[in-house]
């Protein structure tokens, strides 16, 4: 079956980055769907795209959809580009893969740049192991159950620059000063920085250097409070064997080691 759908990453900042399978394949296709035409012609201009651009984004995919579906079915080929990175990355691009599947249309990606993986790149870790969470919630409470989830996780995200402050000083809150984070912004630009260190750290560095451009962040896993959990699931598991509820297990706990009431019940009901 010959393709008729790609899926093609792009640089995230430095234009140099893209593949050069990238370039022949948005060169040949007939038509580009774009996160934002506006983006993506500065692109096109640059390596001689001649290939018609229209938009597709989160608030009109689902009708973009019946459109590149139709494309396709006059026997027309099209690219799906973001503004930078890998559609379907916490960017366009699910809703319409999942139409296409529908349909039997072959679909391949042209891999490339992710501000993921170059950021992961870029930061030394014990493990290999790590979640992706996408962008960040943006109430506290969301925040705290996210990040409570992956706490024994390296847990990576994506912010704005003018929601990162808030982020931090709430991380601050529910992880504590010392907790370790790293914190990338302009990755592949001139300006490129990446920061490690604790968060009471990074919030003071913040507060007096500007924060612009992209940000991908990682929250180191709690890994010192993680033999402490696992001792009191134990005690857990022993006290449910002998009947006690959830709520006066809590209790029991909390009275004993003085540890929090809520986060023992958490893990009770886990």
């Amino acid at each position: 079956m010959q393709i008729q759908f790609y899926i093609v990453a792009t640089p995230i900042g430095n234009l140099g980055d893209i593949s050069y399978r990238a370039v022949d394949v948005l060169k040949q296709v007939d038509y580009i769907a774009c996160e934002d035409t506006r983006v993506t012609r500065i692109l096109a201009e640059k390596y001689g795209f001649k290939a018609k651009l229209f938009d597709c984004h989160k608030f009109n995919e689902k009708e973009r959809s019946e459109k590149i579906i139709s494309l396709i079915d006059e026997g027309s080929s099209v690219a799906l580009v973001s503004d930078a990175g890998t559609p379907g990355i916490s960017d366009p691009g699910s809703v319409l893969i999942k139409e296409l599947y529908k349909r039997n249309i072959k679909i391949t990606s042209v891999p490339g740049a992710c501000a993921v993986a170059t950021f992961l790149s870029l930061i030394p870790r014990d493990t290999e192991e790590f979640a992706f969470i996408g962008f960040i919630p943006r109430t506290k409470k969301q925040q705290s159950d996210i990040l409570n989830k992956y706490r024994h996780t390296n847990c990576v995200f994506y912010d704005s620059p003018n929601r990162l402050m808030e982020t931090l000083k709430n991380i601050k809150e529910i992880f504590g000063n010392d907790t370790k984070i790293a914190v990338a912004r302009e990755l592949t630009k001139v300006f490129e920085e990446v920061k490690m260190d604790s968060v009471e750290k990074i919030i003071d560095y913040y507060e007096n250097n500007p924060l612009k451009g992209e940000i991908v962040a990682m929250i180191f896993a709690d890994n010192k409070n993680c033999t402490r959990d696992s001792e009191l699931i134990q005690k857990i598991n022993i006290l449910k064997e002998q009947g006690f509820s959830q709520k006066d297990i809590s209790k029991i706990l909390s009275s004993l080691y003085g540890e929090n009431k809520n986060k023992i019940y958490k893990l009770a009901m886990n």
